[in-house]
C-alpha cells in the first residue's frame, strides 16, 4: 500500500511538473515577436482595420487568462486601449467550448467615430457572402448560434479608466463593473463618472431575485447626482406581436426625483438651475434590446424651485417689446410636463411664477437642442415694470434659439398690437395692445382656417 502511495505522490508531482514546464513554455511562446504579430494580423483581419499591439502575455494561475497591452485601432480617429484581460469559465473549457467569464478593460481612449467607422466596416463584413452553414437541423443550427452568442458575453465586465469622447470631442471617464445573468441580461451594475459634464455622478442597478409566476425581470435603479437623487424600478418582459407566434421586447419603469440640481444634468449648459422634484415614467417596445433605447418614450411631471433661466430675460423681452437675448429671469417656481421621444422633447403646461411675474406656455426642443414654441408673459400691475406698462398681461411671445443660446420674440400679430397700442396710450397701452394684437391674428387664422 506504501509503494502505491508512493507511485501516486510521484505520479502527481510529475504532472505537476510537466504542466508548469508546458504553462512556462507557452507564456515564452507567446511573449514572443511572432506571436504577437500573428495575432496582430488575426486581428486585423477580423476588424477590416490595421491593429498593432505592444504585447501578449498568458496568466495560468489563479486562472487562465489572455491579456493584451498597448493596443490601437487604427481606425480615423484610432481607439486605443491600455489593457485588455480575457478570462475564461472553467467548465466550458474543459468540454472544449470558450465561454468568456471576466473581462476586464484599462485606460482606454474610445472616440465615437472611430466606433463608428469600425462598425460599419464589420457591417459590410457580414453583408458580404458568407460559407454555407453546416448541414443541420434549423433548431439545432439556431441554438447554436444563441450558445455561441451568449458564450461571448463575459459573465463579468470590469472597466478601469474607460474614456469615450463624443462627436464634439467632449469626454467622459468612467470607473464600472457588470454582471451578467444566464440570459445575458445584467445581474448588477455600478458605475461612477470621474471626469466629464456629469463627474461625480455614481449609479447603481440590481436584479430581483427571480419569483415565481413572475412575468418579466425587474430591476432596482438608483442614481446620485447633483446633490440629489433619482430612484425607481425598471421591467422588463416579453409580449407578443398580434396574432403571430412572434415577441417582442417591453420596458416600463417609474422614476422618483428629488432634490437635484438641473444643471449638473444638463451640463456643461447652465441655461436653467434650480431644484428638481419629478415623477417619470418610462415605456419602449423593441424586437431587440439595443432597439429598447430608440425607441423609449417617457412622460415626465416636473417641478424647479428657486429657478433660474439664464440666457432669457421675460421682463425685458416684455419691456422692449421686440428680439431678446442675454439676461436672466428668476423664478419661484417653474412647472410642467416633459415628454421624449429619443432625443426629441416636448415641454407642455408651463407654469413659471415670481413675485411680479408669470409665464404659461409650450416649448419643443429638436435632437440639434433647437427651440420652438411660445410663452404668455404677465406682469403683476403692483411692481415697477407692470406700472410702466399699466400692468401687461399676456404678452405672446416666440421661443426659438437653442437650449444654450434661448431667445424670444413677439409675433408679428403681436407686434402690430403692440405699435397700435403704443400710438394710442404710450407707455400703458403697449402691453395690452401686443396681447390684442395677438388674438385678433389668432381670429383672422381662425377665420381662414389657417
Amino acid at each position: 500500500m506504501a509503494k502505491v502511495f508512493k507511485w501516486l505522490v510521484f505520479l502527481a508531482l510529475g504532472l505537476m511538473v510537466l504542466l508548469a514546464a508546458v504553462a512556462f513554455t507557452l507564456h515564452r511562446w507567446v511573449s514572443t515577436d511572432d506571436f504577437r504579430q500573428r495575432v496582430e494580423r488575426e486581428a486585423s483581419a477580423a476588424l477590416g482595420v490595421p491593429v498593432a499591439l505592444d504585447r501578449v502575455a498568458v496568466d495560468v494561475w489563479p486562472l487562465p487568462a489572455v491579456a493584451l497591452s498597448g493596443i490601437s485601432v487604427q481606425s480615423k480617429p484610432p481607439l486605443t486601449l491600455g489593457r485588455v484581460e480575457v478570462r475564461p469559465q472553467w467548465q466550458p473549457l474543459l468540454k472544449g467550448r470558450l465561454a468568456v467569464s471576466t473581462l476586464l478593460v484599462r485606460k482606454a481612449v474610445l472616440p465615437q467615430q472611430g466606433i463608428d467607422a469600425v462598425l460599419l466596416l464589420l457591417q459590410k463584413k457580414k453583408a458580404q457572402p458568407a460559407a454555407a452553414p453546416a448541414q443541420g437541423a434549423p433548431a439545432e443550427q439556431a441554438a447554436q448560434a444563441a450558445q455561441a452568442s451568449t458564450d461571448w458575453l463575459p459573465r463579468r465586465t470590469v472597466l478601469d479608466e474607460v474614456t469615450w469622447v463624443n462627436a464634439t470631442g467632449a469626454r467622459t471617464t468612467v470607473n464600472a463593473e457588470a454582471t451578467l445573468g444566464d440570459d445575458g441580461l445584467p445581474d448588477m451594475v455600478s458605475l461612477k463618472l470621474v471626469q466629464g459634464n456629469l463627474q461625480g455622478l455614481e449609479a447603481s442597478l440590481k436584479r430581483d431575485e427571480a419569483q415565481a409566476g413572475a412575468a418579466g425581470d425587474e430591476w432596482a435603479l438608483r442614481v446620485d447626482v447633483g446633490g440629489g437623487k433619482v430612484e425607481g424600478r425598471l421591467a422588463l418582459k416579453k409580449v407578443p406581436v398580434g396574432a403571430s407566434a412572434r415577441e417582442e421586447l417591453q420596458l416600463q419603469g417609474k422614476l422618483q426625483t428629488q432634490g437635484v440640481e438641473v444643471s449638473a444634468l444638463t451640463a456643461p449648459s447652465k441655461s436653467l438651475t434650480g431644484r428638481l422634484e419629478a415623477t417619470t415614467t418610462l415605456n419602449a417596445r423593441a424586437a431587440t434590446t439595443g432597439a429598447l433605447v430608440e425607441a423609449l418614450q417617457s412622460q415626465t411631471t416636473f417641478t424647479v424651485r428657486n429657478a433660474v433661466l439664464n440666457g432669457l430675460d421675460l421682463a425685458k423681452a416684455v419691456k422692449t417689446i421686440g428680439l431678446s437675448r442675454g439676461g436672466q429671469t428668476q423664478l419661484d417656481t417653474l412647472a410642467g410636463q416633459v415628454s421624449t421621444h429619443g432625443k426629441a422633447a416636448q415641454l407642455s403646461n408651463l407654469v413659471a411664477s415670481s413675485g411680479a411675474l408669470s409665464a404659461t406656455g409650450e416649448v419643443a426642443i429638436s435632437p440639434a437642442k433647437a427651440l420652438s414654441g411660445r410663452v404668455s408673459v404677465n406682469l403683476a400691475g403692483d411692481s415697477k415694470l407692470g406700472s410702466a406698462l399699466g400692468g401687461a398681461v399676456g404678452v405672446p411671445l416666440v421661443v426659438g434659439g437653442t437650449l444654450d443660446k434661448p431667445e424670444v420674440t413677439l409675433s408679428r400679430s403681436a407686434l402690430l398690437g403692440a405699435a397700435i397700442g403704443t400710438v394710442l396710450m404710450p407707455g400703458v397701452g403697449t402691453g395690452a395692445g401686443a396681447g390684442v394684437g395677438e388674438k385678433i391674428g389668432n381670429s383672422i387664422r381662425g377665420l381662414f382656417g389657417k
